[in-house]
């Protein structure tokens, strides 16, 4: 019950954002399971829910598999050897890269609420930011960016929405629905490549990944639907307090 509420509140982070890796990651290491194992188990989750997002996605007219096909073979060639690096990175060395990636997303957190204060500041930028469409530009460069980012989800998957959403909505220019939508799909293939890599080489336990994956499928379909997130200061203050505590468990309780 524990995974599968893990699971659904990664479901919705990770489709309105990213980032929700850290929660379902954390809880699997946290209840005792080597590096390795979580890291792969994890990726059942985060299929099922991007099998569901992009379900969510086409239900409401929202699909461009063409482009959404090639971005995602450019990711899931370097999902590939990521998760050659990533079923090798275990015991301490896990522990640290997940504690300083919660560490460094809290600190971006925290930064964001500073800047939210200043309104004005905010609104100009936003004003002077350049409009963003349903068609994609600068596409040689965004397909490169994102054989990078595939390695990092490969590697550890943590995050990686963090680096998939500016190259699509800073380097290619597309609204951030569409962002989304391509975002889901492009995770669905490059983590079922990674999946694989993993199956053949650690142990998967089924059972936590279909906990977590329940409750990520019904989270992925709620936040493709919601447009704005509510409760979002409370969520954040929720999430920092549970990423805290995972740090200081994989730091100093391994």
């Amino acid at each position: 019950m524990l995974l599968a509420l893990a699971g659904f509140a990664s479901g919705w982070i990770n489709v309105i954002a990213g980032g929700g890796s850290l929660l379902t990651v954390g809880a699997l290491v946290f209840m005792g399971l080597p590096g390795p194992v979580a890291n792969g188990t994890n990726r059942i989750a985060i299929i099922a829910q991007s099998l569901a997002a992009v379900a969510s996605f086409r239900s409401r007219g929202f699909s461009d598999f063409r482009l959404s096909a090639t971005l995602a073979a450019a990711a899931s060639l370097g999902a590939f050897f990521g998760a050659q690096v990533g079923v090798s990175l275990a015991g301490v060395w896990f522990n640290r890269t997940v504690a300083a990636v919660m560490i460094a997303v809290m600190v971006l957190m925290a930064s964001e609420r500073d800047k939210s204060k200043s309104g004005a500041v905010a609104s100009a930028k936003a004003a002077a930011a350049p409009e963003r469409s349903a068609k994609a530009k600068n596409l040689a460069l965004g397909h490169v960016l994102m054989i990078g980012a595939g390695f990092w989800g490969g590697l550890i998957q943590i995050g990686v929405g963090f680096l998939l959403m500016p190259i699509l909505y800073r380097v290619m220019g597309l609204d951030l629905l569409r962002v989304n939508m391509h975002k889901v799909f492009i995770a669905l293939v490059f983590t079922t490549v990674s999946f694989f890599v993993f199956a053949a080489k650690v142990e998967i336990v089924w059972e936590a990944g279909a906990a977590l994956a329940a409750g990520t499928a019904l989270g992925g379909w709620m936040g493709a639907h919601a447009a704005i997130l509510r409760g979002e200061r409370f969520i954040k203050r929720a999430l920092v307090a549970v990423l805290a505590v995972m740090t200081v468990k994989l730091l100093f309780f391994p």
